[in-house]
């Protein structure tokens, strides 16, 4: 069973906030100042990226190929990953 974990960095600058979503492989950053809502993320992984749910990145709902794949494709650059120590 994957669980989900979360964490907040606020920063000095409300601007700056960044949040990790992570399933144990693979951990998403969103950073809320570079995010143009474009979509995509939504529109290449809608199981994982839901705009209307709080939290609304789950990374247990995809492979982390699946994930990666989506994240790559941020044009904002808003999203980022990174893999996890086995």
């Amino acid at each position: 069973m994957k669980t989900i974990s979360i964490s907040v960095n606020l920063g000095m600058d409300p601007k700056q906030i960044t949040k990790e979503y992570s399933n144990g492989e693979v951990t998403v950053v969103w950073n809320a100042s570079k995010c143009k809502h474009a979509g995509l993320c939504v529109r290449t992984n809608p199981a994982v990226f839901k705009p209307k749910e709080k939290p609304w990145i789950d990374p247990t709902a995809s492979s982390t190929e699946q994930i990666v794949s989506a994240v790559d494709q941020c044009p904002s650059g808003a999203l980022t990953y990174y893999k996890n120590k086995e």
